[in-house]
């Protein structure tokens, strides 16, 4: 398990992080969602031991993260950490060397990770020669390529086509399955309510959400989305406990206060003519997200 317990981190007069702590179980999809200047980068940078933190301790396997714990750490950063005039086969094999793999054994991986992720065609071509998505391909292999015991990745699927989304979205699954901690950010919410065990929303340097999309939508308001074609703009407003989020046409979408009930929200409905739809739907992640980030402290 990967523990973030309580860390904290300033620079000079700004908080970047304050008392965060999240686990990342065995086998477990984590992601890490927050707006720009969240903290999130900060926080994998100390879990990596990157930057040091002020207080609080990161941990894996119950032990506090040390030079060795580093090496056994698949990192991916947001910004490329790859030198733009080495070749890809060359990078890949002195990355494996750099985490302890021998010769042999580091080209063996470079070119298994080449073969997995496409980049067949371009073993042999410089970096800064790739395009932008192939050059995260060959950054993700970087991570990879030493057999990491976890995956820390910032932003992976960052400048990526759908298919090499799909490619790296089935790699990841692939490492949860065989137990290893991943943990990544992503500004595509989309992708993290699909991929994601668990999610955990930072705001300002603080946790302000972690659980699964379900636990964390499960209290959140009623969504409901009412068809009425005849009725007018506005129609909802005089049923106590409901709130228009908005209309599309003849639809709209109405959240309800705990208190309010939804066999009112019908009748007033009805009372402007046909009814073609009245259901519930889940708030989605983005949702979540907006209201986590952008309502009150």
């Amino acid at each position: 398990m990967l523990e973030i317990d309580r860390v904290s981190k300033r620079f000079g007069a700004k908080t970047a992080l304050d008392a965060v702590s999240f686990t990342v179980a065995p086998g477990e999809l984590f992601g890490f969602v927050g707006g720009n200047g969240a903290g999130k980068t900060t926080a994998m940078r100390i879990a990596l031991g990157v930057l040091a933190a002020d207080s609080g301790v990161v941990r894996f396997a119950g032990a506090p993260i040390n030079h060795e714990t580093r090496a056994r750490i698949g990192y991916m950063p947001e910004e490329r950490g790859l030198y733009p005039k080495m070749k890809v086969i060359d990078q890949l094999v002195y990355f494996a060397e750099l985490h302890g793999l021998s010769t042999n054994d580091a080209h063996r991986a470079a070119e298994l990770w080449i073969a997995r992720l496409g980049l067949g065609p371009k073993r042999k071509e410089h970096v800064q020669a790739l395009s932008l998505g192939n050059q995260q391909r060959v950054q993700l292999a970087a991570a990879l390529v030493h057999d990491p015991a976890v995956l820390v990745l910032d932003e992976p699927f960052s400048g990526l086509d759908p298919i090499a989304v799909d490619v790296m979205s089935k790699v990841l699954r692939e490492k949860a399955a065989a137990g290893v901690p991943v943990v990544f950010s992503s500004h595509q919410l989309d992708l993290v309510e699909r991929l994601c065990d668990r999610v955990g929303i930072i705001r300002g340097g603080r946790m302000v959400a972690a659980g699964t999309v379900e636990e964390l939508t499960r209290d959140a308001g009623r969504r409901l989305v009412v068809t009425a074609p005849n009725a007018s703009p506005g129609w909802a407003t005089a049923v106590t406990g409901a709130k228009a989020l908005e209309a599309r046409g003849a639809t709209t979408v109405l959240e309800l206060a705990p208190s309010a009930d939804d066999q009112a929200v019908l009748a007033a409905a009805l009372a402007t003519g046909p009814v073609t739809e009245f259901s519930y739907r889940r708030q989605t992640l983005a949702e979540l997200f907006r209201d986590a980030v952008g309502g009150p402290r």
